[in-house]
């Protein structure tokens, strides 16, 4: 008896602030990679398809991208951010205590 099938792998890659194609608003859209892979025993052994598409996270739409269009607007997020995909960078300078800019203030839970 030999068990195959597909397994479906979803990754979310980036989040871009767009303007929405659905509903217009400038948002964040998350940038998702979708991957189907071919499975023998329960085991994923190589990928069938893979489709790439981003989401709205005010409305909820979604629009599938080609391949290199998703590449190029993650390199263009890498190269805004500063090699982070989800966001800025840590500010340099930041202690855990620490409350606002200057550094100055106590945490209330640390003694």
């Amino acid at each position: 008896m030999i068990i195959f099938g597909t397994r479906g792998y979803l990754y979310q890659l980036a989040i871009l602030t767009l303007v929405c194609g659905w509903c217009g608003n400038p948002a964040a859209h998350t940038l998702r990679k979708r991957v189907t892979k071919f499975t023998l025993f329960f085991v994923p052994l190589f990928p069938i398809s893979t489709s790439y598409a981003t989401q709205c996270t005010f409305c909820g739409g979604e629009q599938r991208i080609p391949k290199d269009q998703a590449e190029q607007l993650l390199a263009q997020q890498m190269a805004s951010q500063g090699g982070n995909p989800y966001g800025q960078a840590p500010q340099q300078g930041y202690a855990p205590g620490a409350s606002g800019p200057s550094g100055q203030g106590q945490n209330p839970y640390q003694q």
